[in-house]
Order: structure tokens, then C-alpha cells, then sequence
């Protein structure tokens, strides 16, 4: 699956600078809530947390507030960001919107098949999340799934954009699914349905469907 992105704390490991691991750990941090909206982190903070020293403290910081889940505050720290409606309603939009886009440009059974090849292993990999009730896992695998529907349109500047709102995409999925009663099976269950789609190529079908998912799974009250 060459066309699969992952998360910041699933691609770095000891050979990652400092920074970058110190970013990735606070990022799965937010997600999971143990740094709360709200939060003023300092760099001290994190120095510490990662028994590192305050100059790639610095940069980590810098890298969360690249992902918007921080907001530096000058001289005091940085204040963890809160997902607000609004940006949960225009984030969600921009991710449909180059999913659908990238499925129509999609042109036959020959470019539609290895999409569909990997989301049927990434399904796979859901299901064991969904086994394990691991709500962050399956968040993360269901920003691969969305991202490899997404980088299959092949164009460069989205593929950028949407390395930069990983953290915050998997954010709104770990939110979802806290905070909504028995979430992953519904999830899993959109999911197979649009694998399903996709190995028919049927591009119409696909983009109503992801539509659908999004609304339901996202603003189940039609929020």
C-alpha cells in the first residue's frame, strides 16, 4: 500500500528527532484527552514528560500548533485547542469534498481495483481495532482508510494538506466515537459499505455514501 499515510505517532520511532517524537507523543496526548481542552501546556511541560531538554520542547510545540491542536500564547505556553461545531462542520466538508473528487477522477475497473484492494486490507485492520475496543487505533485507521481514498486522485497539493490535518481528522474520529454509545460497529459497518462500493467502481454510489457517513457518524442529530 504505497499510497497509505499515517499518523505522526505511527511513523516516528528512536531514529526521529527528538522533536518530532516529542510532537508526536503530545499529539496522541491531546487526542486521547489526557492534555484536556483548555490545557496550558509549557514547554517545561513536555521537556519533562519526554525527559528532554526545552530547545526541541520549542520546536514540538511549534509542530502542534501546525496541527491546530494547540494555540500558542506568547511567554506562557500554548493553550490546548477545542474542537469547535464549526470547525468540526468545516474540516469534515473538506475531507468529503476531496474524497469524492478523487473517486471521480478515478477512470475504470484498472484504477478503482488497488483502491479497493487496500481499503478491503485497511478494513481488516478496523476490524481489529474494533475487536480490541481500541478507540484510538481505530481512529487512526480510519484516517488511513479516509487518506487512501483521497491520495487516489494523485494530486500533490492535497496530499499536503492532508498530512498537515491528520491529527485533527483523527481527533474528530476519537471524539465520535467517545462520545457516541456502541460508534465503532456503525463506523465499520459505513466502511465496509463503501470498500463494497468501491470494488463495484461505483463512483455516484461512493460519493452519496460518504456523504452519508460523514453526516452520521459525525452530527448524528443532524447537527
Amino acid at each position: 500500500m504505497n499510497d497509505l499515510l499515517t499518523l505522526p505517532w505511527e511513523s516516528t520511532d528512536e531514529t526521529s528527532p527528538i522533536a518530532a517524537r516529542m510532537a508526536a507523543w503530545a499529539a496522541r496526548e491531546v487526542i486521547e484527552q489526557r492534555y484536556e481542552p483548555g490545557r496550558l501546556l509549557t514547554e517545561a511541560d513536555l521537556a519533562e514528560a519526554q525527559r528532554a531538554s526545552r530547545t526541541p520542547a520549542r520546536e514540538a510545540m511549534l509542530q502542534l500548533e501546525r496541527w491546530r491542536l494547540v494555540h500558542l500564547v506568547p511567554k506562557k505556553g500554548a493553550l490546548v485547542t477545542t474542537v469547535t461545531r464549526h470547525e468540526r462542520r468545516d474540516l469534515l466538508a473538506v475531507r468529503a469534498m476531496f474524497e469524492i473528487d478523487a473517486v471521480r477522477a478515478l477512470n475504470g475497473d484498472s484504477e478503482f481495483a488497488p483502491l479497493a484492494a487496500d481499503l478491503r486490507t485497511l478494513l481488516d485492520q478496523q476490524r481489529a481495532a474494533l475487536e480490541a475496543a481500541d478507540s484510538l487505533d481505530f481512529a487512526s485507521a480510519d484516517y488511513a482508510f479516509h487518506a487512501r481514498i483521497i491520495r487516489s486522485g494523485g494530486n500533490s497539493v492535497v496530499d499536503e494538506m492532508l498530512t498537515t490535518m491528520g491529527p485533527r481528522l483523527a481527533r474528530l474520529t476519537y471524539q465520535a466515537v467517545i462520545d457516541s454509545p456502541n460508534p465503532l460497529d456503525t463506523l465499520f459497518d459505513e466502511h465496509a459499505e463503501l470498500t463494497d462500493l468501491a470494488e463495484r467502481g461505483d463512483a455516484s454510489g461512493f460519493g452519496k455514501a460518504v456523504r452519508q457517513h460523514i453526516t452520521a457518524s459525525h452530527f448524528p442529530q443532524n447537527q
